[in-house]
């Protein structure tokens, strides 16, 4: 059986029943039950689950007589809890290892900090002042570990930024309190369960020299060191890419490291990698230039670190020919320095590209001989092979295998590799090259080479290396590569699943750690992240949380080909163990159709959805919960979706009344579609606007708080919103521009500008929209709404409904009048013209009676007068049914016009208002513009004996222009 296969067995077998999990508030009922539980071989929960349990309950805030939400409270359950967790810690031996795999950084920082608690080291004293050698031991010893700590969680990728910037402020100092401590040669004591018993029964009991502090589990001071000098190694390990010196002191204190190890026959309180330790001792000899190429007493990577840094590359090449033999060097150490030499030819270092082809030759040699596939770069290199590379890879086969010795394996997956050598060489001379070889003769049966020959000659000179279909994503075998820090980057940029499979599969062959954590960016979503992190297989786990991660980031991206890739390959891999994660998947997959689709028409494509997929939606909506994480969000998006393909029978008829009562969402989208199905209609149909109407009225309400003052009166405030709304407000916006059905946004709008008159109650300057008729002119309770959120909410609905149509000119009404009733007249008048504008070609047809109503018209000549414009109100007096003379002379009395004043004489029709223009100029003596208004009243099609048709093609003439002077003003 594959390893693959042993995976997949391992992760789908079927689990014993297991006894019921111990809950966390049993352990504060029975004292000796939490030493119990942690006696037992396989403890459930698990040490650090607990840890997690106790600190969660003790950090939760309490919330008084008031509603008002306070800090945790200090009190004797939360005490206890807090005990809890030290002890637990306790019973880990404070392994820092342990800790840090099993909690998240804000937890353990909060274990720690109860840790120099209870040692009562001195709060508000910075570390690095206090005197070690003078603090009592376990006190010396939880300072100790928790600069341990602070220094070796810098080295996590996951840290957010935040936390990051307050650790390094405390670095520097960290690093100086655990040199301090080497200084320090006394043994060292550490709280075990007795101490913290012994803390808790008598907590006023000094934590001195007392059996409290010396009762604790003793460390001695060299193990002490050795596990300071390998935290401090690492650090100034990790310092070096940017000070090169800090791999100077990091090589000092692995060396230390290594010297005290030889003390101990048994490392009972050292915590360390020694396989790590040995790999930073090589790095940071390599780094400094401490390795003699002649010390016969290097390791496998020293020696060929050594030939690389003095440029013996003959050497190497040799090296690496014997390795074959040998099986000495780790595969990915050979892959490794392949990867470096390329990266020095892109880097443009001449003379290499011939040692990165003999190194690709001895690597794909050692491959075949395992069993392993070939990399793609030595396909590559066959492309079109030079005689003398086909030559060096016929040596090279040669040399690799003891045809006296070698097992008849060897031989076999030789065979195999020379036909496929044959195979892919395109020249028939080169073919010859190898067919005649010694080697290639003495391995292959004399029938085999004549077969083979023969098909040589037959096949086409040009070789097609894509024909083979592509293995099942199972298929894949696991490949050795690069170091751990080279696979990690190409796991964060790979976003082929096959692929980040591989690498998954050569990190765990390296290391046991969780490599979900690698990248602080990879997010999924709350609700699965408890599901994932149970999969009991670790690499599944990875695999599981990468897959989904990219997938998330690449919709956010709108790459839906990747995230198609990702996430099937995701479903296909947690089908074989999980139906709750299949169905996970299942829906997150329909959500990525959902966007998808919806995008494209975002971009201007007109297709309707599938069937296929309004199905899957349907189906998703009805679909029955059991113990399955589901993301509101995904509901949100389906209703959403079906808005806006006018699924309104199916919203309003045959969605399950269960669904409407459970999912917010639901209800919403069958109320919109139920009132939508309804418009215009008598009013005895408007039984669901109303529903519509007090949903919404219940959203955007507050519930009332009462505060005391200090003096002992009660004041009322409206800090929160309503808990009876079926959604929060911010919700519900989110939701609304997820729509882009016109009449639906039109319906909400409505709604809206009617709930916006109601509560603002000014009758003269109400808002208008369309359908206003149908929702109620009253709200029973006005107290409770909040006034604010819902001005906000209309200005909002609006903009965004804009945004999908600049040219619907009643949602460019309704925007001119929220604009008016706010007193902004140059944005209002902006909105005015612009409806006007869309309904008649930009002013080129006459602008339809119910668009510029006299209502619509009134408001304008108010906006140009508040914006001091006096003659273009004179002009827009005439626009109204009945011209309104009064407003326009006195507009034409002011003498503090802010506008272009005669040059809008032309577009005077009406010759009442030129006469008294001319009245006017020649009160004030003002002979330029008098004569000005004169001219425009001597135009022949204005003479008042025209017929009425000549006059109204002269009135229509001058409103065209006028109208587009306007536009090109406040455009």
């Amino acid at each position: 059986m594959s390893a693959e296969a042993v995976d997949r067995v391992a992760v789908s077998g079927s689990r014993p029943s297991t006894p019921p999990q111990t809950s966390w508030f049993e352990f504060l009922l029975d004292e000796m039950l939490l030493e119990n539980h942690l006696q037992k071989s396989h403890p459930d929960p698990v040490p650090v689950q607990l840890v997690i349990q106790f600190l969660e309950q003790a950090a939760k805030p309490s919330v008084n007589e008031q509603n008002q939400v306070q800090p945790p409270a200090d009190n004797r359950r939360n005490r206890t809890l807090k005990l809890l967790a030290l002890k637990v810690a306790a019973h880990l031996k404070w392994d820092l290892d342990v800790l840090e795999k099993g909690l998240t950084i804000p937890v353990l920082n909060m274990l720690l900090n109860e840790l120099l608690c209870v040692s009562k080291v001195p709060p508000g004293v910075k570390h690095v002042d206090l005197d070690l050698s003078t603090l009592p031991p376990t006190t010396a010893m939880a300072v100790i570990i928790y600069n341990r700590w602070l220094n070796v969680v810098q080295q996590e990728k996951e840290l957010t930024e935040n936390i990051l910037s307050v650790l390094k402020e405390q670095a520097a100092d960290s690093i100086m309190v655990l040199e301090g401590s080497l200084g320090l040669k006394k043994d060292f004591y550490i709280h075990t369960l007795r101490t913290l018993d012994l803390l808790a029964a008598d907590p006023s009991t000094a934590n001195g020299e007392t059996e409290s502090s010396t009762a604790g589990l003793r460390i001695s001071a060299d193990e002490l060191h050795c596990q300071v000098h390998y935290d401090l190694g690492g650090i100034f390990f990790q310092q070096g890419c940017s000070d090169q010196l800090a791999y100077e002191k990091a090589r000092e204190h692995f060396q230390q490291t290594r010297e005290l190890l030889l003390k101990f026959d048994l490392t009972l309180h050292v915590h360390l990698d020694e396989k790590r330790l040995a790999g930073y001792w090589n790095a940071c000899r390599a780094l400094t230039g401490a390795l003699d190429p002649s010390d016969t007493q290097l390791n496998p990577y020293g020696q060929i670190n050594s030939l690389i840094r003095t440029h013996n590359y003959q050497a190497l090449v040799e090296a690496f020919i014997k390795d074959n033999v040998s099986l000495s060097l780790p595969n990915h150490l050979r892959q490794s320095v392949l990867r470096e030499f390329l990266h020095k030819v892109q880097q443009g270092e001449r003379g290499l590209d011939e040692v990165c082809h003999k190194l690709c030759v001895c690597n794909a040699v050692r491959d075949a001989l395992q069993g392993e596939v070939l990399s793609v770069r030595f396909h590559q290199l066959l492309h079109k092979p030079r005689k003398h590379v086909v030559d060096f890879m016929l040596e090279v086969c040669t040399r690799s295998l003891d045809k006296d010795r070698s097992s008849e394996t060897s031989k076999r997956k030789m065979v195999i590799f020379l036909k496929t050598l044959c195979e892919s060489l395109a020249e028939p001379h080169l073919v010859f090259v190898v067919t005649a070889h010694k080697l290639f003769t003495e391995l292959l049966k004399e029938e085999d080479r004549k077969i083979l020959v023969e098909q040589m000659r037959k096949r086409s000179a040009t070789v097609n290396l894509c024909a083979k279909p592509l293995p099942s994503f199972y298929d894949i075998p696991a490949a050795a590569s690069v170091n751990i820090g080279q696979l990690e980057q190409q796991l964060i940029l790979c976003l082929d699943a096959r692929r980040i499979r591989q690498i998954l599969i050569e990190l765990h062959s390296m290391a046991e750690r969780p490599f979900w954590r690698v990248n602080n960016k990879w997010e999924v979503p709350p609700d699965y992240i408890n599901v994932i992190l149970n999969i009991k297989d670790n690499l599944t786990k990875d695999l599981v949380y990468i897959l989904m991660a990219k997938g998330l980031h690449c919709i956010t991206v709108k790459d839906f080909a990747h995230t198609r890739q990702l996430f099937s390959a995701c479903l296909e891999l947690v089908t074989e163990f999980s139906p709750k994660l299949r169905q996970v998947m299942l829906n997150e997959m329909l959500l990525l159709e959902v966007r998808a689709h919806e995008t494209g028409v975002a971009e201007g494509s007109n297709v309707r959805p599938p069937p296929d997929l309004v199905s899957r939606v349907r189906g998703y909506l009805e679909m029955r919960i059991h113990d399955l994480p589901l993301r509101q969000i995904v509901g949100e998006e389906c209703v959403a979706f079906m808005l806006n393909w006018r699924e309104n029978e199916y919203l309003t008829l045959q969605v399950p009344q269960q669904l409407v009562m459970n999912n917010p969402y639901i209800k919403l989208g069958q109320l919109l579609a139920s009132t939508c199905k309804e418009l215009p209609g008598p009013k005895e149909s408007r039984r669901t606007a109303k529903e519509l109407w007090e949903v919404v009225v219940q959203i955007c309400s507050v519930s009332n708080q009462h505060k005391r003052n200090s003096d002992g009166r009660v004041s009322l405030i409206k800090q929160r919103e309503s808990s009876m709304g079926i959604l929060q407000r911010s919700r519900f916006i989110t939701f609304i521009k997820k729509l882009r059905e016109p009449l639906v946004l039109t319906t909400l709008i409505s709604l809206f500008v009617r709930f916006h008159s109601i509560v603002r109650d000014d009758i003269v300057n109400e808002v208008t929209a369309e359908y206003l008729a149908i929702w109620p002119s009253t709200l029973a309770n006005m107290q409770a709404v909040d006034v604010e959120a819902v001005a906000v909410t209309v200005k909002e609905l609006v903009t965004y409904a804009l945004t999908l149509n600049p040219n619907n000119q009643s949602w460019l009404i309704t925007q001119a009048d929220i604009y008016f009733v706010t007193n902004q007249y140059s944005a209002a008048l902006h909105f005015y013209l612009q409806a006007g504008a869309v309904c008649s070609d930009f002013f080129t047809k006459a602008v339809a009676p119910d668009v510029y109503t006299d209502q619509v018209l009134k408001r304008m000549i108010k906006c140009c007068s508040m914006l001091n414009c006096h003659t273009q109100v004179a002009v827009l007096c005439q626009f109204l049914r009945e011209v309104d003379y009064m407003t326009a002379f006195k507009a034409l009395q002011e003498q503090n016009s802010h506008d272009a004043m005669d040059s809008f004489y032309d577009y005077i029709w009406d010759v009442t208002i030129l006469e008294y223009l001319t009245h006017i100029h020649h009160k004030r003596g003002e002979s330029e513009k008098r004569q000005i208004a004169i001219k425009a009243i001597g135009q022949t099609e204005l003479n008042a004996s025209n017929p009425e048709e000549v006059l109204q093609l002269a009135a229509q003439k001058r409103k065209k222009k006028f109208l587009q002077a306007m536009a090109k003003l406040y455009f």
